[in-house]
């Protein structure tokens, strides 16, 4: 009886009378090592947005972009560690939406006809007058 007391304690401190499944420590990455990156760009939906990310050990830096219903594109630039936490910085950039010029071909231009006023010689019986002089004005103010 005393036996079968003792190795029923000891499979009791041991979580059970089956014990649990012993996973190898072998796959086990004490410092993690990542980087990934994605991009979405879906004309026919709207929907356009991207993430890059990295991880080295504890130490998880990363961005993700995405367009808001009012038009701006939210960016969000973000660091994590088991020191600092989570931390991040949120920025918006309007849309610049481009467009590609369009080749216009020219469109010859006559230059523009200068006006001439006519000439016509005086007649013969006009008395042509020395041109006007005008004198200075003095201006006296009181």
């Amino acid at each position: 009886m005393q036996f079968f007391i003792l190795v029923s304690l000891l499979a009791f401190a041991n979580g059970g009378l089956v014990g649990a499944p012993v996973v190898p420590l072998a796959n086990f990455v004490p410092s993690p090592l990542y980087s990934f990156a994605y991009d979405v760009k879906d004309s026919l939906t709207g929907d356009f947005k991207s993430q890059v990310e990295s991880r080295s050990g504890g130490y998880v830096r990363g961005q993700y972009s995405v367009i808001d219903p009012d038009g701006t594109k939210r960016i969000v630039d973000y660091t994590a560690d088991p020191i600092h936490g989570f931390n991040a910085v949120v920025r918006k950039a309007p849309i610049v939406k481009v467009v590609p010029p369009v080749a216009v071909a020219p469109v010859p231009v006559a230059p523009a006809p200068v006006p001439v006023a006519p000439v016509f010689p005086p007649p013969a019986f006009a008395r042509v007058a020395p041109p006007h002089v005008h004198a200075p004005v003095a201006y006296k103010y009181f």
